[in-house]
């Protein structure tokens, strides 16, 4: 047998090898993802709960169910804040005057009842960063209903505050449930971001 055959085979042997472990990792790798989501939704049905401002939180807030296969629940005030309302540079606008204001943070909404609500065993609740807390329309919203027997998980869009202590304030309004620790997104979270969050949900579920 001349040594150009067995060359021959070795390369083959190396190539049908490596084939393989491509394989495998990539295989490994769709298991682990479909692990993450099945072992979340074993957690129960769940809501996806958020107030958005400009829009980058509805659009979290969307991503996140179609990865969860999960309902979604929009924050709606009576009076929408305008664009001019969110200019927080201008200390006449709404938000600046709410803020300086805490009685003015009392905003009505649309409506706070959800359609089925005990049949849902977890809720995140999405919202914006103003002045390092959640913006208040969310406040109501977490006061007027029982998340007793609910696992609640806050998370945030913002382009520079963290998260602070918005979901430990949100928990202080409401009357039970299990809070656990929030999470923050950017403005324009990228797709690893919202498989990072989902890979903290899995653990935080289990």
């Amino acid at each position: 047998m001349n040594k150009k055959f067995i060359l021959g085979i070795v390369i083959l042997l190396i190539i049908v090898i490596i084939v393989v472990v491509c394989l495998f990792f990539s295989n490994n790798a769709n298991v682990k993802e479909n692990d993450t989501v099945n072992n979340i939704s074993e957690a129960g049905n769940i809501l996806i709960v958020y107030f958005s401002a400009t829009g980058n939180t509805k659009d979290v807030a969307e991503r996140l169910a179609q990865n969860l296969d999960a309902d979604l629940f929009e924050i709606v005030p009576v009076n929408p804040y305008t664009d001019d309302d969110l200019d927080w540079t201008d200390d006449n606008s709404r938000v600046s005057r709410e803020h300086d204001n805490e009685s003015l943070r009392d905003v009505e909404l649309e409506t706070t009842e959800v359609a089925n609500w005990d049949s849902y065993d977890t809720v995140l609740i999405g919202y914006p960063i103003w002045w390092g807390i959640a913006a208040w329309p969310v406040d109501n919203f977490v006061k007027d209903n029982d998340f007793n027997g609910k696992t609640v998980i806050p998370f945030c869009t913002s382009s520079s505050s963290g998260i602070g202590e918005s979901g430990e304030l949100l928990e202080s309004y409401s009357n039970g449930g299990d809070w656990l620790e929030g999470v923050r997104f950017s403005s324009n979270p990228s797709d690893s971001d919202i498989k990072e969050f989902m890979d903290i949900l899995n653990k935080d579920v289990e």
